[in-house]
């Protein structure tokens, strides 16, 4: 019983921001903004992590599954890739050279602030 309530959870949050998304005048992401509304309950403590942790775990855990429909995706379309290869790889280096470097400045900063909040 506790899985179906953290489904449904988890469920609700993404209704919830697919109608947030809908009623924006600007096209907006909803699963962006089920992110950062999943961020606000939990930061206000409405909902707490016990609520959601083993669905979440077992959702990360599985995370790969969720990333076969984009891989069949690109070999369906690999010729029209292809012509495009070059740019495509620089897009890929350059954005993963600045994915960790602004992962690594986060977790400085992260770090800082606990160090100081420690003291």
């Amino acid at each position: 019983m506790k899985i179906i309530i953290q489904i449904a959870i988890i469920f609700s949050i993404c209704w919830i921001s697919q109608i947030i998304e809908a009623l924006l005048p600007i096209a907006f992401p909803a699963s962006v903004i089920g992110m950062l509304l999943l961020l606000l309950l939990l930061m206000t403590r409405v909902l707490k992590v016990d609520h959601i942790r083993e669905k979440s775990d077992f959702l990360l855990s599985n995370m790969a599954f969720f990333f076969i429909p984009a891989g069949v995706s690109i070999i369906n379309y690999f010729d029209v890739l292809a012509s495009s290869i070059l740019p495509l790889l620089a897009v890929c280096v350059i954005s993963t050279v600045l994915t960790f470097a602004v992962t690594a400045w986060t977790v400085r900063l992260t770090r800082r602030l606990m160090d100081r909040r420690k003291k």
